[in-house]
């Protein structure tokens, strides 16, 4: 796994993202940390599944997630979810970084990503609906239907599925902890999975893209979302996760999570007997 190398896009200047929130309208609580620039989707060509493609419903039924991230009571730093989201503008611009490892394009349309699909089991650990929020910067901020949302990352092992690594060998052929979900009318994308594991050099994170094809263009928006250490030490305490204990690489030393991670980070609340976060972010297409 050592193909984390370099952040893919660009960040805004300074003078572009205030320009860009003046156009906007949105302004920053007084008091809370102001967002850095984000970063503008990227003209590469995608390739697989098209952004027009309709959803299929998936096979378990999802946990559902907070309806919307002010309607969480409590944060992963126990601060309501509320007086987090009023230092938020309405659309958020974030960094793109590295797609690292592993994106396979497996064209699995599924909101539950847990699971094999050659046995149906899925991968242990604690449970996690995530869901995604997206949205059109311009001169308004719109919800983005239509945009396929990839999401992948290792289990409560380390391990990814569908690739060979020298770490944990071949998975090749497998599918644990992928697939894709289509934005509805309302820029919304809804996952369940699993809370995920730790390996060796990188801070607990989950890989993201962002596809859409519109006007015979198409347009790709890579990153990675992050979760509050002290939160991951509190998960990390309850099986599968305590078999693996001593985790090597924290937020504050992974040289991809220091540009700009903070603006990945998930707030993440208890959820019936797992957990909930939703990411809201703005594409500028």
């Amino acid at each position: 796994m050592d193909n984390d190398d370099q952040p893919v896009g660009r960040l805004l200047t300074r003078r572009e993202m205030l320009k860009l929130l003046g156009a906007l309208g949105a302004t920053l609580a007084v008091g809370c940390a102001p967002r850095l620039p984000g970063a503008t989707a990227t003209g590469a060509t995608a390739t697989g599944a098209t952004a027009t493609t309709a959803p299929t419903a998936p096979t378990t039924a999802p946990i559902s997630p907070t309806t919307a991230a002010t309607t969480a009571t409590t944060t992963a730093t126990n601060v309501p979810a509320a007086a987090v989201a009023t230092a938020v503008p309405a659309c958020v611009v974030r960094p793109e970084q590295t797609e690292g490892p592993y994106f396979v394009d497996t064209q699995l349309n599924r909101a539950d990503i847990r699971a094999d699909t050659s046995d149906g089991t899925p991968r242990p650990g604690a449970p996690l609906a995530l869901g995604f929020l997206v949205s059109r910067i311009g001169d308004t901020c719109a919800p983005l239907p239509g945009a396929v949302v990839d999401v992948w990352h290792c289990d409560a092992e380390g391990v990814y599925s569908g690739v060979s690594d020298n770490n944990f060998g071949s998975t090749v052929g497998q599918d644990f902890l992928r697939g894709y979900q289509v934005t509805d009318a309302g820029g919304a994308a809804t996952f369940t999975t699993i809370y995920p594991g730790w390996y060796r050099g990188r801070t607990v994170h989950i890989h993201f893209k962002i596809r859409l094809e519109e006007n015979g263009a198409t347009y790709e928006f890579t990153s990675q979302l992050y979760f509050d250490d002290t939160f991951t030490d509190a998960v990390y305490a309850a099986a599968p996760y305590a078999a693996r204990p001593n985790r090597d690489t924290r937020n504050a030393n992974d040289g991809i999570y220091r540009d700009g991670g903070n603006l990945l980070t998930l707030a993440v609340a208890p959820a019936g007997d797992g957990y909930a976060a939703v990411f809201e972010i703005g594409l500028q297409v």
